[in-house]
């Protein structure tokens, strides 16, 4: 009997240590969903629809590939159902466009390689051009924890961003007024 006590507990053991390897969630409920595909990211904290303000000092793009009003597909991952939804473009912004890793105000770990944060979320940014690894604070709120975090440049791209209204391709209610999908992350329908 205790043999057959032994042999069903290491047969659970292992199955048990099979299945946690399967699994893609890595338990952090803090991190990015714009890195979720890449990294496996969960990103419960992630403000799906937004109230289409934008900071005062961002000026509309002049000449973007995107017209306002015009619709192109999605080609990034920063939600799920994001890639390949189709998108209305409801604003157009030539700004700088950064990737950041900061520590949430509420606590827990760092958020690794958010996509994406605009100079005029940064606080006392300016006009200043900003390099990988300045620390800087956030006025940005798309993510719970996130406006007055400190946080680290990652890399940086000039470019026109978009904000956005779109279906996810797994269904359910449509996101109105995301922000921020670069030009490089959208393409024509």
């Amino acid at each position: 009997m205790r043999l057959k006590n032994n042999i069903f507990a290491t047969s659970l053991l292992a199955l048990s240590l099979s299945l946690a390897a399967c699994s893609n969630d890595n338990g952090d409920k803090n991190m990015d969903k714009h890195e979720m595909k890449d990294e496996g990211m969960n990103h419960d904290a992630m403000k799906h629809s937004g109230s289409g303000e934008v900071p005062k000092e961002l000026k509309k793009a002049e000449n973007p590939k995107y017209e306002v009003g015009s619709q192109a597909i999605i080609k990034a991952n920063h939600m799920k159902g994001m890639n390949g939804a189709k998108a209305k473009i409801v604003g157009a912004f030539d700004t700088t466009a950064y990737v950041v890793t900061y520590t949430p105000t509420t606590g827990g770990k760092p958020v690794k390689n958010h996509k994406w944060v605009i100079q005029e979320e940064i606080q006392d940014a300016g006009n200043k051009e900003l390099k990988q690894g300045d620390k800087v604070k956030l006025n940005a709120d798309h993510m719970k924890g996130m406006k007055g975090a400190s946080a680290v440049i990652e890399s940086s791209e000039k470019t026109t961003v978009y904000m956005v209204d779109y279906t996810p391709t797994t269904g359910g209610e449509k996101v109105k007024n995301h922000k921020w999908v670069t030009e490089s992350e959208l393409q024509p329908e």
